[in-house]
């Protein structure tokens, strides 16, 4: 079969490397022969790979990026990446959302992919550049009922390294964003779980996919690496929507619901 090859950076900085997108990133780029930085806070079962490193810590910790700075000195990376895959997603209305609520998710998803990314820019502007992923979600530009700190962070992070491809781009650093809707991995999962009704709030969420399918975790990681790679060149500050398809209108109808389609 006809294929097409992209160019990887030689290491890639993955968070929440552990688990969920973070941990598919991690395998896929490990797969393609790339070095990984995996960064979170529990260990993660592809410690003992090849090319493959652990940090252990939180994100949101200047302490945990001074490790890593120490091994991307150690490794002296030909070409670097970043991936910001670590979050939280918690539950809830805003009355109830309390200040330990608040800064836990911020700390996390906001301010851990500030300093990730403050950590790896002035490597690769000295260097020859290189490619940043900041994963957001569908969630940074389309509300979610009982998300509201959540999808506040989310879009945070869409501006956060939307202002920094801007600022960086002529030191030949590449940022984009990639925006996941449902998948089969933790936050979606834990989502719910916190449904009072999880096998009803599942199936009514799987019958608004257009594919009639939640995705899985690895198919939105090759968006990850294609943004990552050599074939996204022509790509920057933007936010690429891995969602199948569900916020391309504002509702799929079946025909179940009475409706024509």
């Amino acid at each position: 079969m006809a294929s097409i090859t992209f160019a990887l950076p030689e290491t890639v900085v993955v968070t929440g490397a552990s688990s969920g997108l973070g941990r598919e990133i991690a395998v896929l780029l490990l797969e393609c022969g790339a070095q990984v930085i995996g960064v979170d806070v529990a260990s993660s079962e592809l410690n003992g790979r090849d090319r493959f490193a652990q940090v252990v810590g939180s994100v949101s910790e200047q302490a945990t990026w001074d490790q890593v700075s120490e091994l991307l000195d150690a490794f002296r990376p030909a070409s670097l990446g970043l991936a910001t895959s670590a979050a939280i997603l918690d539950t809830g209305l805003v009355p109830t959302a309390s200040p330990d609520f608040i800064a836990r998710t911020m700390s996390v998803n906001v301010t851990g992919t500030a300093l990730a990314m403050a950590t790896v820019l002035p490597r690769m502007e000295a260097g020859s550049g290189g490619a940043i992923v900041a994963i957001a979600s569908v969630n940074a530009s389309v509300a979610e009922q009982q998300l509201a700190i959540y999808n506040a962070s989310k879009a945070a992070v869409r501006q956060l390294a939307r202002t920094a491809a801007l600022d960086h781009a002529r030191n030949r650093v590449r940022i984009n964003v990639l925006s996941p809707g449902p998948m089969n991995a933790g936050l979606f999962k834990r989502h719910v779980e916190s449904a009072k009704d999880g096998g009803k709030f599942l199936q009514t969420r799987t019958n608004r996919q257009p594919q009639g399918r939640i995705l899985e975790a690895h198919e939105v990681a090759r968006a990850a690496l294609f943004l990552l790679s050599s074939g996204a060149e022509a790509i920057l500050g933007a936010d690429l929507i891995a969602d199948g398809g569900l916020t391309a209108g504002f509702d799929f109808r079946t025909g179940a619901e009475g409706a024509s389609v």
